[in-house]
């Protein structure tokens, strides 16, 4: 196989996993060519984040509340719920875990939904909508070109600085095969471009969006350290929504708090 299709196909495996596009089925992945898709993360989301921009330009004149619903629930639908699903998971199994690294682990492998699990859908989804919304009255929609992006970066940045929570789990194959020379690469690139193409739209603030994303992986990172151990596929997932969510709120709160400090 060449090397252009070997790219293709991780791609493929990249996009299928993390999205519900109707992609190519690339055929049964192995380990390997799993963790050469990784390098993908970042690009993958960059595709979803196109597909979010666009329907957000063509309703640039509705009010921007129903169009700030309309795009989440795009947002939602693209993903298939699946960052979503492990936040959910992680919310339950951190307040019901109590502290026990065997009790937490047992409440992230059960599919059943508690208590926590639904206050925090409902609270990440309404500041999503929120920050959403704001970001629309501010004709900002290029933001959420590459927010999906610098959000999955983060999955390759928890990869290659935190060692997996179990032997056998998600974590533990995407640490052993992901290339780790072009997977720092690969974040590198990501988050310079996002930044060069968004300082015309957004100004300095936009240097801020390293900063908080940094800050996210630290603080859950250091969670997960503690509880776990390690990482596994449901904290991944966390890792991502909470990534988004920090960076709108920080695209949306920051101008306002700095500029008194500006005035003065």
């Amino acid at each position: 196989m060449s090397a252009a299709a070997d790219a293709w196909r991780a791609f493929l495996i990249a996009g299928r996993f993390l999205t519900r596009l109707p992609l190519p089925d690339p055929g049964l992945p192995t380990p390997a060519v799993s963790g050469r898709g990784a390098l993908f993360y970042p690009l993958v989301g960059l595709v979803v984040g196109a597909l979010l921009a666009l329907p957000t330009v063509l309703l640039s004149g509705a009010p921007p509340l129903p169009a700030a619903a309309l795009v989440l629930g795009l947002w939602v639908w693209l993903t298939g719920a699946l960052h979503l699903d492990g936040l959910a998971d992680c919310a339950d199994a951190w307040v019901g875990g109590l502290g026990s690294r065997e009790r937490t682990f047992a409440i992230l492998k059960d599919p059943h939904a508690g208590a926590m699990a639904v206050v925090a859908l409902v609270l990440i989804l309404l500041v999503k909508l929120a920050a959403l919304t704001a970001l629309l009255e501010q004709g900002a929609w290029p933001v959420l070109l590459w927010l999906p992006a610098l959000a999955r970066a983060q999955l390759l940045a928890l990869s290659l600085t935190t060692p997996p929570a179990r032997p056998d789990g998600m974590g533990a194959a995407l640490r052993e095969h992901l290339p780790r020379g072009p997977a720092w690469l690969v974040l590198a690139l990501t988050w310079v471009l996002a930044l060069a193409l968004l300082v015309p739209v957004l100004g300095p603030v936009v240097m801020w969006m390293a900063i908080v994303a940094a800050a996210v992986l630290w603080i859950w990172r250091r969670a997960m350290l503690q509880r776990l151990g390690g990482f596994t596929g449901d904290t991944a997932g966390a890792l991502v929504e909470l990534t988004e969510t920090a960076l709108l709120l920080a695209l949306v709160l920051l101008p306002a708090l700095v500029r008194p400090f500006a005035d003065a």
